[in-house]
C-alpha cells in the first residue's frame, strides 16, 4: 500500500481523504438517525446472525452454517420490511433537507437534575389539582415513532409548561408528552396499550398506555390519575404506584440519570407498589 501511495498525487490524496470522510459522515448520519428508533436493536440482531454465520463456517458446523445462510436470504427480504418506518423518515427528511441537522446534545448531571425536578414539580401540581397526565421520558431506545403520532414542540422542559398541556379541554391534553433530553419533543402522541392480561383491570386507559410504552422501549413513563390524584411511574412492562415527591425524584434519578446504567424497575424502591 505505501508502495502505491508513491505514484499518487497530492491530488489524489486529498480526494481519498475526502472520499473517505464523506462516506464516514453519511455513515455516522445513518446511525443518528436511526438511533431515534428500535431499528438499532433490529441492527444488532442482524450483526450476531453475521457473527454465528461465520463462527459456524470456522467451526464447520456445515448444518447450522446453511440455515443461518438460509435466514440471510430471507433478511435481504425481510429488512425493507421491518425498515420501513425508517426509511420513510429518511427520505421525507431529506426532502426536507433534514437529513443533515445536527442532533441534540448530551446533557450532564445538573442538567438531568433540573430536568427531573421539573417533571416531579409538575406532576405533584397535577396530582392535587386531580389533573390526568402521562408523561413519557426517552432513555436509550428512541420514540420517533410514537412523536410522530403527536404535535411536534421541541421545547425546553418546564413544570409550567407541562401543567398547562394537560390542562382539560385543550387541544394537547388528551395524549401523552415525550421528553428526550431537555426538550419536550411533542405532546398529544398516542402510546400502544399494554396487551399483558394479568394487569388489574380497575387500572384505566392512560395507565395502560404506560405501561404499554415500556414493554415496547426502555423509556420511564410518569402518570397522574384524573381519579384519584395518585401518581404512578412504569418501567420495562411494571407499574409503580403511590409516589410522593421524594420517592418519584429518587426513582427518576435512579433511572434516567446519566451516572446510573439503564435497568428495570426495582419493586419496593421508595414505597412504589408494583403492578403487573
Amino acid at each position: 500500500m505505501l508502495a502505491q501511495l508513491q505514484f499518487l498525487s497530492i491530488w489524489d490524496i486529498v480526494m481519498a481523504i475526502v472520499d473517505i470522510a464523506v462516506v464516514a459522515y453519511v455513515l455516522y448520519r445513518v446511525l443518528v438517525l436511526i438511533r431515534g428508533t428500535r431499528a438499532v436493536q433490529l441492527i444488532k440482531g442482524v450483526i450476531l446472525l453475521l457473527i454465528l454465520v461465520t463462527a459456524s463456517r470456522f467451526l464447520r458446523l456445515y448444518t447450522v452454517n446453511w440455515l443461518l445462510e438460509q435466514a440471510q436470504v430471507m433478511l435481504l427480504v425481510a429488512l425493507p420490511i421491518v425498515f420501513q418506518p425508517e426509511l420513510r423518515r429518511a427520505l421525507e427528511q431529506l426532502g426536507r433537507g433534514r437529513l443533515f441537522a445536527r442532533s441534540f446534545l448530551i446533557m450532564g448531571e445538573e442538567e438531568w437534575a433540573r430536568v427531573i425536578n421539573e417533571i416531579v414539580l409538575a406532576a405533584e401540581t397535577l396530582a392535587s389539582h386531580k389533573l390526568g397526565a402521562l408523561i413519557v421520558i426517552e432513555r436509550e431506545t428512541g420514540l420517533n415513532e410514537v412523536v410522530e403520532t403527536g404535535t411536534r414542540l421541541e421545547s425546553l422542559v418546564s413544570a409550567d409548561l407541562l401543567i398547562n398541556l394537560f390542562v382539560p379541554n385543550t387541544p394537547l391534553h388528551d395524549g401523552a408528552v415525550i421528553i428526550r433530553g431537555d426538550r419536550i419533543l411533542a405532546a398529544g402522541c398516542f402510546l400502544p396499550l399494554t396487551e399483558n392480561p394479568d394487569i388489574d383491570r380497575a387500572i384505566g386507559t392512560r395507565h395502560r398506555a404506560a405501561i404499554g410504552i415500556t414493554e415496547h422501549s426502555d423509556c420511564v413513563s410518569v402518570v397522574v390519575s384524573e381519579e384519584t390524584g395518585i401518581i404512578s411511574l412504569a418501567n420495562a412492562g411494571k407499574l409503580g404506584r403511590y409516589f410522593d415527591e421524594k420517592t418519584l425524584r429518587e426513582m427518576l434519578t435512579a433511572l434516567c440519570a446519566p451516572s446510573h446504567q439503564p435497568g428495570g424497575f426495582h419493586l419496593g424502591l421508595g414505597g412504589g407498589r408494583a403492578h403487573g
